[in-house]
């Protein structure tokens, strides 16, 4: 959504300043990650196709979906994989995980 743009453009001012602050001149995002995704909403598909031309393939091919069972596992106090682990959601940050390891490995093999 739009507010999530804001955010990622924030975040995106403050590692610079960082960075250029010499805090921490080394520090570096590894990835976008879309979140809360409903992909029948038209504006989901258009902040999509915003982010991922901008950031090309730092963004994640994976996407979290929006989904119930998501929402309703911190108040079970329990991640998602715990609370629901056949639900989308849970399947997704699975996949999110293999994703960043394979390049993590990538990184690592340059």
């Amino acid at each position: 959504e739009w507010f999530g743009l804001e955010g990622l453009a924030k975040i995106l001012h403050v590692t610079a300043q960082i960075c250029a602050s010499g805090v921490n001149p080394r520090i570096r995002h590894e990835g976008v990650l879309m979140t809360m995704y409903d992909g029948r909403n038209n504006l989901t598909q258009m902040v999509e196709e915003d982010v991922r031309s901008f950031f090309g393939n730092k963004v994640y091919q994976t996407v979290i979906p929006r989904n119930v069972r998501v929402s309703e596992a911190p108040s079970h106090g329990k991640p998602v994989l715990l609370y629901d682990f056949k639900c989308s959601g849970s399947q997704a940050y699975i996949s999110l995980a293999g994703e960043v390891l394979k390049r993590e490995k990538e990184l690592i093999a340059c």
